[in-house]
């Protein structure tokens, strides 16, 4: 199929539009076919329903299946609606399992029902146990076709066999040896076959370290072997150790996305949500906002409460009014370096990079981070506050004490900052915790919390305030 330019787009929706509205079927028919499945899911995107279902109803057989795939919910819901039960069920048979299963979860019940009354008992029954897998569980996004083949199998019946089965299967890159009771003993690479002599035995040439997942898994482990072992598709099996399905690079690349996203909303104090921004309620919004922001908000009540308790001492001391300045400063420096440590170790987990029995050497790493990073900072606000931020009435020698005060504040502030940020996110990993739980703006708020105590104590130690 022709690869379309993206500049090339915009000239060929306006063609299809001008098809569309002309009602030239023949031609429109012609034009799709030269398009990109996804291109032309993209371009069904901003069709009113009457002209969706006309230009689906023009999409050859072989690729309305795939172009549905890649339409968005409310658009499949919309295709879905309009046709009649037989439209719906031959859709549905033409897709690969694993895509009806995900297209069918998100539809009403009710539309559900209609499209799997029609179907044959036996995908019936093969959607119905998909659809009792665990949400976001390596069950739920597997699919059945894949390429099996059976101990003493040559590659020249195995050859035969793809020709013949091969384009109703989801891969044929990597193929599954296994053994009666289906149990899999090893995978076979297609380019060994191709290389192989036709009376050669496929047990043979196959690889017996592989790696495979239980319909129980969590896709996000899931996606983390697959990244790991640098696979295109990875076998599932049940709790028997039985060949059950196979995961495709292309759905793993979803759950990624999807797991990604989740932790980006977690990291900026989101509950996760699956819908489209612009398509998500302005409600639903704002209940996703909410508790967290609540929580945050409350929980920033404590940094308040701690310069009331010291109010008297910034009023009485000389050097009140600039200590009381120098706090923004103090706390968004130890924010932003408490947001940066818990970020790279979040990220470390996320690649398998660290883990919790890491937390001494993590630590020590950000100790001596910290402490280079914090002189710096130190020093510069230390000749900041001695001659330009301080107080200009009084003198040189006057002001060395309070600026020296706010430097070992923001040094103690920037070392512990470091520590808490690389530490909380191993802690919730511990605990069975998400670790982006732990990141900004919630390290942020700890940290305000640690660094008004840190500059408060300092200051009664120097100054006495």
């Amino acid at each position: 199929m022709r690869k379309v330019k993206p500049l090339d787009f915009e000239m060929i929706r306006a063609r299809l539009d001008k098809l569309v509205s002309e009602g030239r079927k023949g031609e429109l028919r012609g034009a799709l076919s030269m398009l990109n499945e996804v291109d032309i899911a993209e371009y069904m995107e901003g069709l009113d329903n009457e002209k969706v279902l006309m230009v689906f109803r023009l999409l050859p057989k072989d690729i309305a299946a795939d172009v549905f795939s890649y339409m968005d919910a409310d658009q499949r819901q919309r295709v879905i609606e309009a046709m009649d039960d037989n439209e719906a069920v031959r859709l549905v048979d033409d897709m690969f399992i694993d895509d009806a299963v995900d297209f069918l979860e998100e539809l009403p019940a009710g539309v559900v029902k209609r499209v799997l009354k029609g179907c044959d008992a036996q995908k019936r029954a093969l959607i119905n146990q998909f659809l009792r897998y665990p949400e976001n569980s390596a069950g739920s996004i597997m699919t059945i076709e894949y390429m099996e083949l059976h101990v003493g199998t040559t590659v020249g019946e195995a050859m035969t066999e793809i020709r013949r089965t091969g384009l109703d299967k989801e891969t044929i890159y990597t193929l599954y040896v296994l053994d009666a009771q289906r149990k899999l003993l090893g995978t076979v690479a297609l380019r060994k076959l191709l290389l192989a002599s036709d009376d050669t035995r496929v047990e043979t040439l196959m690889n017996q370290q592989f790696v495979c997942v239980h319909t129980t898994d969590d896709q996000e482990l899931v996606a983390d072997a697959v990244r790991k072992y640098d696979l295109i598709s990875i076998p599932v099996v049940d709790h028997e150790e039985r060949m059950i399905g196979i995961i495709t690079i292309d759905d793993i690349v979803d759950v990624i996305e999807e797991e990604n996203t989740e932790d980006f909303e977690k990291m900026a104090a989101l509950l996760p949500s699956e819908d489209e921004y612009l398509k998500t309620g302005v409600l639903t919004l704002a209940k996703n906002r909410m508790p967290w922001l609540l929580f945050l908000m409350l929980s920033a009540i404590f940094t308040g409460m701690i310069i009331t308790h010291y109010e008297d001492a910034l009023k009485t001391s000389a050097f009140g009014v600039v200590l009381t300045a120098c706090i923004p400063m103090l706390m968004g420096a130890g924010g932003n370096c408490g947001a940066q440590a818990s970020t790279l170790t979040i990220r470390g987990l996320a690649l398998g990079e660290v883990e919790f029995k890491d937390i001494l050497k993590l630590l020590w790493k950000e100790i001596r981070v910290g402490l280079l990073v914090g002189a710096v900072l130190s020093v510069v606000t230390f000749l900041l506050y001695t001659f330009v931020l301080g107080d200009m009435d009084a003198t040189i020698t006057q002001r060395m004490p309070v600026a020296f005060t706010i430097a070992v504040a923001v040094y103690l502030t920037v070392v512990l900052a470091m520590a808490i940020g690389c530490t909380l996110p191993l802690l919730a990993k511990a605990i069975h915790l998400d670790p982006a739980l732990m990141a900004s703006p919630l390290i942020t708020t700890i940290v305000d919390i640690c660094s008004l105590l840190v500059l408060f104590t300092v200051a009664s130690r120097i100054l006495g305030a």
